[in-house]
Parts: C-alpha cells; structure tokens; sequence
C-alpha cells in the first residue's frame, strides 16, 4: 500500500498534456486539452472566437493583476497604479 502512495506523483508526472487534435461533426479542426478546454485549430477561427467569448458576461472577471473582489456587483476592484493598491490594512493593529 505504502509503495502504491510513493509512486503516485511518478505516474501523475508522467501523464501526456499535450492536445488532442480532433474534427467536430461539421468537419472544423479542433484541439482538445486535458482540462476540458477546446480551441479552434486555424489560428484565424480561434481569434475570432476568443474574442467572441469575450464578450459573454461571465468571461469578464477581474484581470490578474487588480485587488479587491466583487460579489454580486458590490465591492472593487483596485487596479495597479490606483492609489489604494497595496495600501495594506487600515486597522492600526494590523500594521
């Protein structure tokens, strides 16, 4: 049993993540990713869909580098160069 747990991270890093490459039932080339993703193979076809899915509301979360969270459409969002980013705590015993 011992020997089955110490060997498990081995055969986790030995999976093969490279995509798939697969035909949809209309015939457009795709790649399909290990975690469930699918892209366009044509580069054009896939740019136009990014930006595409871009536009759908719950592809529009807050970018990387911001603080802050909102939930529900209360809160913010500090993006860096705003002058409260990495402002810390307000509360003096948390200095």
């Amino acid at each position: 049993m011992i020997g089955l747990l110490v060997s498990m991270p081995v055969l986790a890093a030995e999976l093969d993540r490279t995509p798939v490459e697969a035909t949809t039932v209309d015939g457009q080339k795709v790649r399909l990713f290990p975690n469930g993703r699918w892209e366009f193979a044509d580069a054009a076809k896939a740019a136009e869909a990014q930006k595409l899915a871009a536009e759908y509301p719950e592809n529009k979360t807050r970018p990387v580098d911001s603080q802050g969270i909102q939930v529900g459409g209360f809160g913010r969002v500090i993006m860096p160069g705003d002058k409260d980013y990495n402002r810390g705590s307000l509360n003096p015993k948390l200095r």
